[in-house]
């Protein structure tokens, strides 16, 4: 026993799979914080207004140290309520605003002031006749549409609606009464209408007595020569639009919606390629843009 040999046995303990200390948690703290500051950065980016962002801009680089070389130059230089730099005594500034404007300066403003006024009356003024020209340009198509349908339902106009032709110009509604190969719309030379022309104003005049716009009507006639010695187309133009006229208030127009009766002979063919055509004989009845016509006994 006393020979025998003292074995010192150290035994360690062991922790597994360690942490390996807590620098981890430090360095993932300081990650978690910087993300924080990042989405936080990215908030106040999106929900600050731009005056918002100038001034987190001026707290970080204060804007208040003056650009003059005079003075201290320092930014903790005593600085008066003036905008004259570190050494103004914030009179002159105040002085200035505070002063009256000079005769010239109120004329300006005056002038400023006008035109911006007449600006803003020009604008709504294009806006109301904008809006008036579209209610003019839905009341024609409802009265081109109630025509075609009136030319449809009667079996005396089906065959007649041929010789009638509407468009929407920048005058206003144009119904035109063209004459066809062979069936002319007055007799030759004439100003009578035939009796399918008086048919079919008959027809127009219950349309157009519909709107209150006034009227317009012009006689047109292809180039060739009237075949009355002395009379020319410009009265034969002439003669059958006043005929047209005095048929239309016969069925029912009322003379004051009448604004002008011409005569335009040959000068506006419908055909300029071939001004000899017989659909340039023609009478057009316009509803003119423009507004209602004020009844005689009407008063302001």
């Amino acid at each position: 026993m006393a020979n025998q040999a003292i074995v010192i046995k150290k035994v360690k303990k062991g922790h597994g799979h360690g942490h390996h200390g807590g620098a981890w948690k430090v360095a993932y703290a300081d990650f978690v914080t910087a993300m924080m500051a990042f989405f936080l950065l990215m908030w106040l980016i999106n929900t600050t207004t731009p005056e918002q962002k100038r001034g987190i801009a001026d707290y970080f680089a204060p804007a208040s140290v003056s650009p003059s070389p005079n003075g201290s130059g320092s930014i903790l230089a005593g600085t008066a309520p003036g905008d004259d730099g570190v050494q103004g005594r914030g009179t002159s500034s105040v002085i200035e605003r505070l002063s009256p404007m000079s005769p010239e300066d109120l004329e300006t403003d005056e002038q400023d002031d006008q035109s911006s006024s007449a600006r803003a009356a020009d604008a709504s003024e294009d806006a109301l006749e904008a809006a008036r020209s579209r209610r003019e340009d839905a009341r024609f198509e409802s009265a081109e549409m109630s025509l075609r349908q009136a030319l449809q339902d009667m079996p005396e106009l089906a065959e007649l609606s041929k010789h009638v032709l509407m468009d929407i110009t920048p005058e206003g509604l144009r119904i035109q009464l063209v004459d066809q190969d062979g069936r002319p719309m007055f007799e030759a030379g004439s100003a009578e209408p035939t009796d399918r022309a008086k048919t079919l104003l008959r027809a127009i005049s219950r349309v157009v007595g519909e709107l209150p716009n006034r009227v317009s009507i012009a006689g047109h006639t292809d180039s060739a020569p009237a075949p009355v010695a002395g009379y020319t187309n410009w009265e034969l133009s002439a003669d059958r639009a006043n005929a047209t006229r005095r048929l239309l208030e016969q069925s029912g127009l009322d003379a004051d919606r009448v604004y002008q009766v011409t005569g335009k002979a040959s000068s506006e063919p419908l055909y300029p390629d071939d001004p000899s055509l017989p659909g340039n004989r023609r009478v057009s009845i316009t509803l003119l843009r423009e507004a209602p016509v004020v009844p005689p006994d009407h008063r302001l």
